[in-house]
């Protein structure tokens, strides 16, 4: 019997094949950033105790207003209303919440928000402005496994913390601010392996002078420690696993047996792993160099995961794919897995000769699932069954950019197509489905019919269905043209959004 026929043969018997979640599946459970546009970010989700947890990260497109490498964009107005100066921003409630989802009663609860604290430069501003990564880990004094949240604090505080939480709703400070002498000021990719917490250090402080450095703290090392309370912190590689090109640790990711470490590297990322046995630093494998062969357009690795006994790991350029400081880009993000015996498959992205070998896409879909904006692969999940890939989508900044000023690809495509039709037909963040890995359809290819909704940041899987949160940084007051004007007019659309994917609901 061929395939074809016993499938069909197993349909007749009652075989149901699992179809996975479709648009229809999934509803709206928060939006309007819970009410606050300046709620940007769903930076980090995480489900702890039977309820889902989002971290926010506020205030987002006005702090990159502030930085030098964005001083001059070649914008006709910023997208959103923001302060003129840094200090004006830090006079903006620009504290991070934490919110909490509660299935049962399908209610939402603001569980903490970062406080006010003396300014290094004085004054008053808030602890943390946003939380970038969450986990649930029981550390060597933990009673019981703790929610832990890594928080990003602003420039004029001194520095950021981890906090824990035993209950979900009182968050504690574990760790000095800054958590080391030379405070950094986030971190990400907090993550649970061996009886260890691992993270790396992602932000440095921001300054009018010099700008920000979101994803570079200038320390390029994986730390661990066994009870984060203590401020016992290991070093848990070598910097830049020995390679100074290496300039910061993107991701990190534990499967069973190995910690998985994704770099942000201006030549292409490279990835690294280690069952982490034995003392610290420990012996680390390259598993993928110089962005899988595609060099500075795969820049970093923006997130990894675990699929059908495989390794799968999507990239980006910094900047949602296009990278004014370094003048990388735009690109779209590629999609590549890696198999347990080092070999590798180009997934979704460009094809190249890599080594003397041809590599095509096995999906045939191109970089950023064949679209230029489509700047990152930013969040990927395996939920019952399938593979869940989420983008950063920059084309909504299409409507305030100057064409001729745009880059050389932009500019091309202005030639082709009128920006208003590329926004109202594919605008916003893609969220895309397969069950094999290498076979993919969308989801959603605009937002959930938002394009404001440029990013689908976290995807978690739950007994509840699929959580997907998004970035959304055009809230609350967004730039709007009438005629040769524009004004700053209420955005109902702007802030961040919850969806829920479950087959026995419909949007």
């Amino acid at each position: 019997m061929n395939l074809a026929m016993q499938r069909s043969s197993e349909w007749v018997r009652g075989f149901q094949p699992n179809p996975g979640l479709s648009r229809q599946n999934f509803k709206l459970v928060a939006h309007r950033g819970f009410g606050d546009g300046h709620n940007n970010y769903a930076h980090s989700m995480a489900w702890y105790e039977g309820k889902l947890y989002v971290g926010t990260t506020r205030s987002n497109l006005c702090m990159l207003r502030l930085q030098s490498a964005y001083k001059n964009a070649p914008f006709y107005k910023w997208p959103i209303e923001c302060p003129e100066s840094l200090e004006e921003l830090d006079k903006f409630d620009r504290c991070a919440q934490i919110w909490c989802y509660d299935p049962a009663t399908g209610e939402w609860e603001l569980n903490f928000r970062a406080p006010l604290i003396a300014g290094i430069a004085g004054g008053m501003v808030a602890r943390e402005m946003g939380y970038r990564s969450m986990a649930v880990f029981q550390a060597e004094s933990d009673p019981k496994p703790a929610l832990y949240a890594a928080g990003w604090a602003p420039g004029s505080a001194p520095g950021g913390h981890i906090l824990r939480s035993y209950d979900g709703r009182t968050f504690e400070p574990v760790t000095r601010a800054g958590i080391f002498e030379q405070p950094v000021s986030a971190t990400r990719s907090l993550t649970a392996f061996g009886g260890r917490m691992f993270f790396s250090p992602t932000a440095r402080r921001m300054t009018e002078r010099t700008g920000g450095q979101a994803n570079n703290a200038g320390v390029p090392l994986v730390f661990e420690s066994r009870d984060p309370a203590s401020e016992i912190w290991l070093e848990a590689s070598e910097p830049g696993f020995g390679d100074p090109t290496n300039l910061g640790i993107f991701s990190l990711y534990a499967d069973e047996s190995r910690l998985y470490a994704g770099t942000f590297n201006l030549g292409g990322f490279q990835l690294w792993a280690s069952d982490c046995a034995g003392d610290p630093p420990y012996r680390w494998e390259k598993l993928l160099d110089r962005g899988a062969g595609r060099g500075p357009l795969n820049q970093a690795v923006a997130t990894i995961t675990a699929f059908d006994g495989a390794i799968y790991v999507g990239s980006g350029i910094q900047g949602g794919g296009n990278d004014r400081v370094n003048k990388v880009g735009p690109a779209g993000a590629e999609l590549i897995r890696l198999h347990q015996d080092g070999s590798w498959d180009l997934i979704v992205g460009d094809a190249r000769v890599v080594g003397g070998e041809r590599r095509e896409p096995l999906s045939g879909l191109r970089a950023g699932f064949g679209n230029l904006f489509n700047g990152y692969v930013w969040t990927l999940a395996s939920h019952n069954g399938w593979l869940y890939a989420g983008t950063f989508d920059w084309s909504v900044m299409l409507r305030w950019t100057m064409a001729n000023e745009a880059p050389p690809k932009v500019v091309k495509f202005f030639d082709h197509l009128n920006p208003e039709f590329m926004i109202n037909s594919a605008g916003g963040a893609d969220l895309w489905r397969s069950q094999d890995g290498e076979n993919w359809m969308p989801v959603t290819r605009q937002g959930f019919d938002n394009p404001y909704n440029a990013g689908i940041r976290n995807l978690v899987s739950t007994p509840n269905g699929l959580f997907v949160g998004t970035a959304n940084f055009f809230g609350p007051r967004v730039a709007v043209r009438h005629g040769s004007e524009w004004v700053y007019e209420d955005n109902e659309r702007g802030g961040l959004e919850v969806w829920l994917g479950n087959r026995g609901v419909a949007a």
